[in-house]
């Protein structure tokens, strides 16, 4: 029978020596489970156009990921230093705005407002006299010229002013008080009300005041005429819109109609103007609240605090022709301030006390102007129980009928 022939060496039929021989992997470090692991599929994603192409990303090598970190590192580094940056001339912006105006506090002159004796009680709310006064102390000769001040001699007030600032939410309040307003003045019987301040200076003039309004003064601001035009030069003008043609010798001005920037000789001349004015005083202090609030607004514009050598001017300037009583602090003041610009924004009142008799006449005065008694007492009464005001109450706008 014939045989058949037995498989090559190596085929691994059965029964000969071959099949026991073992095929071993002898590769360092691959265990025979890993070299038999399908390597890891690539991870692919769309294209917009259709394509299917792998992820970069996926592609990256450990050496290509080493040359990158380094410059995300400098990236990041430099933004954290431009924020350093940024947030320190921040902070020292912050504390020259907060600088500037402290230590012009501190060499800002002080007068004696406080009265003796008895007082109204201090009640909620703060109440604030400002008044404007027409000294020429400190002006030269050729300034005088200038500014057409004249050269009388003695201390009176151009302007007097209540300010109120609520603690019950309600608006703040800029009261004039016409500087004939005929009043009882302390020791000296009834007069116009700018006589306390020529009879006794601001502590009879705060005196004044406080008896005839039954409101306790808690802090006390005074503008000269030189310190005024200051601020206003120092700033580059104030934006002012003129009502009407004005053309004052006695003040200096030639105005036309119409919004336009006024330096501190016309800024002096249009809030001190009176003649030409057919509301006579009660104009004048219109529009004194009018200015006092737009140069307020103006002050604090990036144009004015972003400027060093403008905004320290402007203080200096404030400082410099502003007087406060002694008891006054940089708080009372910053409350004034705010008060003003709110009343320049339409978010404060600009009022005037309420009006009987703009011609009253008197045996001692000449021509004066008698309140109407009912309304201001309702007025004054108002502000000291701090009853929120968010409207005039009657009889308190310019030109309103008294009745």
């Amino acid at each position: 029978m014939p045989t058949e022939p037995r498989p090559p060496h190596g085929a691994g039929s059965p029964g000969g020596p071959e099949d026991d021989v073992y095929v071993v992997d002898t590769r360092k470090g691959r265990p025979a489970a890993a070299a038999a692991r399908p390597s890891p599929r690539r991870e692919v994603r769309p294209d917009p156009r259709g394509e299917v192409r792998p992820d970069p990303r996926r592609e990256a090598s450990p050496e290509a990921l080493r040359q990158v970190r380094p410059g995300l590192r400098t990236r990041r580094r430099k933004g954290r230093l431009t924020l350093f940056v940024v947030g320190l001339l921040v902070v020292g912006w912050l504390a020259f705005m907060i600088w500037v105006p402290v230590a012009a506090w501190t060499g800002i002159s002080r007068v004696d407002n406080v009265p003796a004796g008895e007082r109204p009680k201090d009640t909620s709310g703060h109440n604030y006299l400002l008044v404007g006064s027409d000294s020429r102390e400190g002006l030269t000769a050729a300034q005088r010229r200038q500014l057409k001040t004249g050269s009388a001699e003695g201390n009176r007030t151009d302007t007097i002013m209540l300010v109120h600032v609520s603690e019950s939410g309600g608006k703040p309040v800029l009261i004039s008080i016409p500087r004939d307003s005929y009043v009882p003045i302390p020791e000296h019987g009834t007069n116009k009300i700018n006589a306390a301040f020529t009879f006794g200076g601001p502590k009879l003039l705060t005196q004044t005041v406080e008896q005839v309004t039954g409101l306790h003064i808690n802090g006390y601001l005074e503008i000269g005429l030189g310190g005024f035009a200051g601020m206003v030069d120092a700033i580059g003008g104030v934006e002012i819109c003129v009502p009407r043609d004005m053309k004052d010798d006695k003040a200096g001005i030639d105005l036309q109609k119409g919004c336009q920037v006024l330096d501190g000789k016309n800024a002096l001349g249009y809030v001190r103007s009176r003649y030409e004015d057919p509301l006579g005083d009660i104009g004048r202090a219109t529009r004194q609240r009018q200015f006092l609030g737009a140069l307020m607004k103006q002050s604090a514009t990036p144009s004015t605090v972003l400027i060093p050598w403008r905004y320290t001017t402007f203080v200096d300037a404030a400082s410099g022709g502003v007087a406060v009583g002694e008891e006054t602090s940089l708080l009372d003041a910053y409350r004034v301030l705010q008060a003003m610009r709110a009343v320049s924004s339409d978010e404060g009142l600009s009022l005037t006390v309420p009006i009987a008799d703009m011609a009253y006449p008197t045996d001692n005065a000449g021509v004066a102007v008698k309140w109407d008694s009912e309304r201001a007492l309702a007025l004054f009464h108002t502000l000291r129980d701090d009853q929120p005001l968010t409207e005039p109450p009657p009889g308190t706008t310019p030109g309103e009928d008294t009745k």
